[in-house]
């Protein structure tokens, strides 16, 4: 994908510090690393870290003490961009991102939930990737009735936040349901399973904010590299 479709610097280094609170792999009341080593185990500038961490310190995420350093302050169902991704690397966390494979608008196919009022609708496929390990297989499809053509260059990472920000559609709640199916043929070798492989697929319906089904979805999981994570509180 080109990084035209890139979150900004700062809020993918956000994101995947979200992610590893949520993952437990940062925790509560951890101190973090010297801010001029973090940036420089995460190759970026001390500015841009210090962006990231503003956004975790709003979010509640994180207190910064004066002369002492940057504390976690883990808590559950935090707003985060990615606060309805629900796979992760085998070891948790893990900064998503996609590679667009092709958007098509088609006639629905049979086999995924009813969703929205049109007879056809935007097909996407991507690649998702976790810290660049290939996790997650996407066909994606909205609601025909949203916008009469999708432009690929105009497409985020964050499907859910692009819908918001160009579409005008908030995407409120989703409901995966798993099962075990097989690697499509669509499937690029860089999936890293074959073709007709077994693979454990989450199908998904999400809903914008009347209750109305916008958009459903299959996601095939390479579980070689990558689980789906429910949290439960």
């Amino acid at each position: 994908m080109s990084d035209t479709h890139a979150l900004p610097k700062y809020v993918q280094i956000s994101e995947l510090l979200i992610r590893d609170i949520q993952a437990g792999r940062l925790v509560d009341g951890e101190r973090l690393p010297p801010e001029r080593e973090m940036a420089a185990r995460l190759g970026i500038s001390v500015g841009t870290l210090r962006k990231s961490l503003d956004e975790l310190t709003a979010l509640g995420l994180l207190e910064r003490v004066q002369g002492s350093g940057n504390y976690v302050c883990a808590q559950e169902d935090t707003q985060s961009v990615y606060a309805f991704f629900r796979v992760e690397l085998i070891e948790g966390g893990g900064l998503p991102t996609a590679e667009l494979l092709s958007v098509d608008r088609l006639p629905k196919p049979e086999g995924l939930p009813s969703f929205g009022q049109a007879t056809d609708g935007h097909r996407i496929r991507r690649l998702r990737r976790l810290n660049g390990i290939p996790a997650v297989l996407e066909e994606i499809w909205l609601d025909g009735s949203y916008v009469d053509q999708i432009d690929a260059v105009a497409l985020r990472e964050s499907l859910y936040l692009y819908y918001r920000e160009s579409l005008g559609l908030w995407i409120t709640k989703a409901v995966d349901r798993l099962d075990l199916d097989t690697v499509p043929e669509w499937a690029p070798s860089a999936f890293g399973r074959a073709t007709g492989q077994p693979c454990m697929r989450a199908t998904r319906v999400s809903y914008g904010p009347e209750g109305e089904a916008a958009e459903a979805s299959w996601n095939w999981i390479n579980t070689d590299a990558a689980r789906y994570v429910a949290r439960i509180t």
